[in-house]
């Protein structure tokens, strides 16, 4: 056992060639970051869920609960001249143009970008569905939908680091030159939206739109730590040194090397902790079994892991 302490803890650089080296830089530079491309079709899917479920379920049955879009959808109500798209267009120019007076421009920038294509990307669904009346004739279904598509699409978009535009503008300025505390600010708006939404289309409608705006908030958390999910994974076996060079070969991961103690046996125990993807930590799962049927592996779930091939630390 002591032979195969000192063989874990002696670096596994040592082993790796140049080109396995080169293959685990390169893998780590691609999971700490979207290229361009990417970031610019995941923040388009996200605004394109939030707008179809405008068009198709929110705006049929008056589901106001919260942000440019419950504002825009009020608006229609109260004066309906026009659609629920130009009003948005209206409250996301004014939002825009406030960032631009009162933030730094790269910074509002994105944000502009998303305000716009979203009221966009509604204004092209209200030409391609023309929809007046629930599409499901369910009430229920309807706000399950309204609530689930923009909570996936605002889960897309804040992984990549954007915002879906509108009241986060607003967000900015408030974190920017106030005291006030941005969520209680931001959800002080929503409750407004959803007590109007109450006056002006009765209590049944009003009501949904209370349980959409709770529902709101803990669906597009829990989208958001699924997306960022990793796997902790702790392996304690006879041939730690063969784990960590597949860790490190082929998974292009690293991994921490401590040692231990059985508390019953007494026996000294090579602990290897690394952070992997589910499909890596799957992998890994398969090959320690094959390798060691004896080993004892803990897998656990994290959203939240900060450093190098992960999140920075900001």
């Amino acid at each position: 056992m002591d032979e195969q302490l000192e063989a874990a803890v002696e670096p596994v650089s040592e082993v790796v060639t140049e080109d396995e080296e080169a293959r685990g830089e390169r893998l780590s530079k691609k999971r700490m970051a979207y290229s361009f491309p990417q970031f610019f079709g995941l923040l388009n899917v996200g605004l394109i869920l939030t707008a179809v479920a405008l068009v198709l379920f929110k705006t049929p049955n008056h589901l106001a609960f919260g942000g440019t879009t419950g504002f825009a959808i009020l608006l229609n109500t109260a004066i309906p001249a026009l659609p629920v798209s130009i009003y948005m267009w209206i409250l996301n120019a004014v939002l825009v143009g406030l960032g631009f007076a009162f933030l730094d421009r790269k910074a509002v920038l994105w944000s502009a970008f998303a305000s716009f294509a979203l009221s966009g990307y509604t204004s092209l669904f209200e030409w391609l569905f023309p929809v007046t009346q629930s599409i499901t004739g369910d009430l229920w279904l309807d706000v399950c939908f309204a609530v689930l598509l923009p909570a996936v699409g605002s889960a897309i978009v804040f992984d990549i680091g954007a915002s879906t535009g509108g009241t986060d503008i607003l967000a900015m300025i408030l974190r920017k030159h106030t005291d006030l505390e941005i969520g209680k600010a931001l959800f002080a708006v929503d409750v407004a939206v959803v007590v109007a939404a109450i006056g002006l289309y009765g209590p049944r409608v009003g009501l949904y739109c209370v349980l959409a705006l709770i529902g709101k908030t803990f669906v597009v958390d829990g989208f958001i730590e699924s997306i960022r999910q990793r796997k902790v994974c702790q392996v304690i076996c006879s041939h730690p040194r063969e784990v960590e060079e597949f860790i490190v070969k082929k998974l292009g991961r690293t991994a921490t090397v401590t040692q231990g103690w059985g508390a019953y046996s007494g026996r000294r125990v090579t602990i290897l902790t690394s952070v992997l993807s589910r499909r890596e930590a799957m992998k890994l799962r398969l090959f320690v079994r094959a390798t060691d049927p004896g080993a004892f592996i803990t897998i656990t779930s994290s959203s939240e892991i900060i450093g190098r091939g992960f999140r920075g630390v900001n």
